[in-house]
């Protein structure tokens, strides 16, 4: 995979672990939005809270693109969900333990009416190796 970081100071700089674009050559893995379930019971992890159920969510991520032949270092691109944009802060300071600001994808942060199981978070990515 080929990845350059494409940034510009006619837009916009970035408010967290995350850079205005990406561009990247190489086959692309699309993964689901992953919510906080535990993939041996399928119980949802961290009760209420963000960063469990982040954490939850990521580990998730990175087991499907381990499947795909990829690492966290290939995602140019998140999206995440939330329940609550109160949450943003802190679900962003656990995203950022897991991407670091300098090679973090592309990112969109949006908060929505509902989630499946009714939980507070959901990623998906879309990778390329």
């Amino acid at each position: 995979m080929e990845r350059k970081i494409v940034q510009t100071a006619q837009a916009p700089a970035p408010v967290g672990p995350y850079n205005q674009a990406i561009a990247a050559t190489g086959s692309m893995l699309f993964v689901s939005g992953q919510i906080p379930l535990d993939p041996q019971t399928g119980t949802l992890v961290g009760g209420d809270d963000i960063v469990a159920q982040t954490e939850q969510a990521i580990a998730n991520l990175k087991a499907i693109l381990a499947a795909g032949g990829a690492t966290l270092d290939n995602v140019v691109k998140t999206s995440v969900f939330l329940k609550d944009m109160n949450d943003f802060a802190t679900m962003n300071a656990t995203y950022a333990k897991h991407f670091g600001e300098e090679s973090a994808p592309a990112r969109a942060c949006v908060e929505v009416a509902r989630l499946p199981k009714d939980v507070r978070v959901e990623i998906e990515c879309i990778a390329v190796i």
